[in-house]
């Protein structure tokens, strides 16, 4: 039995991709994932923002906890610890926060805390990603005493 030849000669079908449409494909490639990339950066400092808002919110429902039981507020030098352990206080009946460390703003420093605040009864802040006061977008201040 013999196998008929195709009509389009010995080539038959060619199959895979020439150079010139792979070349095509990995720079279309390229460029959505550095969009994606570009986007997912954006999410990630925006994310790191609401994250350190979060938390605030968090400390200052420990905050008021702790004042209610206690009838007054952490002072400076007992800080944020006195939240998660006995500072010497009486009356003291936490944790007010679940676990025994404090949280960490998102981009690893501790949380500052000052009583009485300049804002308020307390202030609570981060510096937010540089780490320094003011800025803007990633590197805004994130505070307990508003926007």
């Amino acid at each position: 039995m013999r196998i008929a030849k195709s009509q389009a000669g010995d080539r038959g079908c060619e199959q895979g991709f020439s150079l010139l449409e792979l070349i095509i494909v990995l720079v279309l490639l390229g460029l959505l994932a550095g969009v994606v990339g570009y986007k997912a950066r954006i999410i990630d400092r925006k994310g790191k923002v609401q994250i350190a808002k979060i938390q605030i919110a968090e400390l200052r429902h420990a905050i008021e906890i702790f004042r209610f039981e206690l009838g007054r507020y952490p002072t400076a030098n007992e800080g944020l610890r006195a939240l998660v352990e006995n500072t010497g206080v009486e009356g003291w009946d936490g944790p007010y926060l679940d676990g025994t460390m404090l949280p960490k703003d998102p981009w690893r420093r501790e949380y500052k805390y000052l009583s009485p605040g300049q804002h308020g009864d307390y202030d609570l802040w981060s510096y937010g990603s540089d780490g320094v006061e003011g800025g803007e977008g990633e590197n805004v201040d994130v505070t307990s005493w508003g926007e």
